[in-house]
């Protein structure tokens, strides 16, 4: 097991946070916990799916990005933006518009991230009928989901493909067609306009590889906003590119809910939003289900377009691309983008280059690495969860009543933490009231908890 943690794009800012819990309640995995009145983050367990900095009241949750003036520390700047970005624009402006002042803005070429799935769709098809036995197949679309099944099902971290998904494969092939024009790598900057957190942590610690391909990240929302604000400035539609490429109907919903599942054979499924694809899991793990070939697995609500970091209505954002692919069905001629040549004259190298390395397990669930002492702490799980209410109040600053048992077993958690254990410890007289008062500010913070110290006159 690789006991090194994971690299993290979420930040808490901790002079920002009232400790108000929401993030705490919503984390998929549990990796949030309350003390001194501030939000704490697990960096173990925390797959930055971004639940919580969709919820946070305060904006104390941040998402960490690479300043946008970094692109200007390359001579070729790529702009490498998935479909999600463009469908978030109005129907009045086209893709050629936002190509075009994104270049105005300093970009030297853009290319769009599916470009990479007319080498994939094989490369999956492939993999499939190399691995007959192990069903389903999952794939390795979205990293937040590699992250949760790593720490939460790692029992199923053999079912995802070994191969790298659209974002990857473009920028091979974008490195490959600069190096083959003799423009040495040190001057080509990649940045990928992402619509998540998950990738951003992927980009900068990519599971199943060493390092990405990709010079930096920038966040959806921003450059969104930029682009429109220049748009919406300009008295014409004049562009400052010839053409800007064009994907086609198969590539251009790939990023969306059943983009991916219903391009490939056998029985396929897609599932989206965390927590239904963490019920699903529970089912594969279960043995509940076992004729599926395939499931498409996306952490947010319509995939992609209900990323954190886009701007646009999720909803609007699918079907304009949807009745984008329905226009491209019409005239399936795929254009390539202005200074590039069509992915496919570099497919036997792509081909070549698109394995990953085993993704590795990072179970959570596992309180010790030594099995016999896990087993004696798991016992003390069990027993200690008997004693708690099992009401997953959140009072104690743990998610749940299995959390803070969890905790305790670790050592980063006293049993009298459990607000009823106070009230059972006072009535016996082991615990004073002050005691019970001190335990709770050191959990949510004095204020919280002086403000109704004096309740006379109420």
């Amino acid at each position: 097991m690789d006991n090194n943690t994971f690299h993290h794009a979420l930040k808490i800012r901790e002079d920002l946070c009232i400790g108000c819990s929401h993030c705490m309640n919503v984390c998929p995995t549990e990796a949030i916990r309350v003390k001194n009145g501030k939000s704490v983050l697990i960096a173990e367990k925390c797959i930055d799916c971004g639940e919580c900095f969709r919820v946070c009241p305060v904006s104390a949750i941040i998402i960490d990005h690479d300043d946008f003036n970094r692109i200007f520390d390359y001579k070729y700047r790529v702009a490498l933006i998935p479909s999600v970005f463009t469908g978030q624009f109005p129907d009045e402006i086209s893709e050629k518009q936002i190509h075009s002042v994104m270049m105005e803005l300093g970009f030297t070429h853009i290319y769009e991230v599916e470009n990479g799935v007319e080498i994939l769709v094989d490369a999956i098809n492939k993999y499939a009928e190399q691995n007959p036995v192990q069903r389903p197949l999952i794939s390795s679309f979205c990293p937040a989901v590699i992250r949760l099944i790593q720490v939460k099902f790692p029992s199923l971290v053999d079912n995802i493909i070994r191969v790298k998904p659209p974002l990857d494969i473009s920028a091979g092939f974008i490195i490959r067609e600069f190096a083959g024009s003799g423009i040495p790598a040190e001057e080509v900057g990649i940045f990928y306009v992402t619509p998540c957190a998950a990738k951003i942590a992927a980009i900068k610690d990519p599971v199943g590889e060493s390092s990405s391909s990709i010079s930096g990240v920038i966040n959806m929302d921003f450059l969104f906003s930029k682009v429109l604000r220049q748009v919406k400035q300009k008295k014409s539609d004049t562009c400052a590119i010839p053409t800007s490429g064009e994907l086609t109907a198969r590539a251009t919903c790939w990023s969306l809910t059943n983009g991916e599942a219903s391009q490939l054979s056998g029985r396929c499924l897609a599932i989206d939003e965390i927590h239904n694809v963490i019920e699903f899991l529970e089912k594969i793990e279960n043995e509940e289900l076992n004729d599926i070939d395939y499931l498409e697995l996306r952490a947010c609500d319509e995939s992609c377009a209900g990323g954190v970091l886009t701007t646009s209505n999720r909803f609007l954002t699918a079907d304009r691309l949807r009745n984008r692919a329905t226009n491209r069905d019409k005239a399936p001629v795929q254009k390539h983008p202005e200074g590039f040549r069509d992915i496919s004259s570099e497919k036997q190298f792509l081909e070549d280059n698109i394995s990953i390395d085993p993704i590795k397990p990072r179970s959570i669930l596992m309180l010790d690495e030594n099995m016999a002492e896990a087993m004696k702490k798991m016992d003390r799980v069990n027993r200690i969860m008997m004693l708690l209410p099992m009401v997953d109040c959140g009072i104690c600053g743990a998610p749940s009543c299995q959390a803070l048992a969890q905790d305790i077993v670790q050592n980063n958690a006293k049993i009298h933490q459990c607000i009823f254990i106070q009230k059972i410890l006072e009535q016996k007289g082991e615990m004073s009231l002050e005691e019970g008062v001190s335990v709770m500010q050191d959990i949510w913070g004095f204020s919280k908890t002086n403000k109704y110290r004096d309740l006379k006159g109420i």
